[in-house]
């Protein structure tokens, strides 16, 4: 009798950020603009041409941010390039687009926000499992003299990690 063939699942293509996440752009001055409280991935409700640009990494999160309209979330100032091969029906390239949320995840997020004036914050838009996600995060901004502390305490944790480096040579 004829030994049968274990099926073996196809692996997910890895990259840095995680397994099976193909990072379309990613907002790295929001890291250094504003201290992350809490983070939440959110879908987005998207046109197809906004897809297939996103695809060909026409993605850019610079100034971009999220706001409540009528108890809804929506991603603003969020630039995704017209695509290259679409028609006179493209889309608008900084359109408000609805981030889509649980309600209670929305209402606590939301809550949140009012309170205590937090701003919710876009820090990589990835594809996972082929659909297109936003990470989001609610952030509180920095004052000038927290950047530059936070920027010096990064270069002496360099300095420090440089003379271990050295001194175990």
């Amino acid at each position: 009798m004829g030994k049968k063939k274990k099926k073996t699942a196809k692996k997910p293509t890895s990259t840095a950020s995680g397994e099976g996440e193909k990072v379309v752009a990613e907002n790295r001055k929001a890291r250094h603009s504003y201290e992350l409280l809490e983070r939440l991935e959110a879908g987005l409700v998207l046109v197809g041409t906004e897809v297939k640009s996103a695809r060909e990494g026409g993605v850019n999160l610079k100034d971009s941010y999220a706001s409540v309209r009528d108890g809804e979330l929506f991603l603003m100032q969020a630039h995704i390039n017209p695509y290259s091969h679409g028609t006179n029906e493209n889309h608008e390239p900084l359109r408000p687009r609805k981030l889509l949320l649980s309600k209670r995840e929305l209402s606590r997020w939301i809550g949140k926000i009012k309170e205590r004036g937090l701003t919710v914050v876009p820090l990589r838009i990835y594809f996972k499992k082929g659909k297109l996600k936003v990470e989001v995060a609610l952030a509180k901004g920095k004052r000038q003299h927290d950047q530059r502390a936070a920027v010096k305490e990064r270069d002496m944790q360099r300095d420090v990690q440089a003379a271990l480096k050295e001194r175990n040579r």
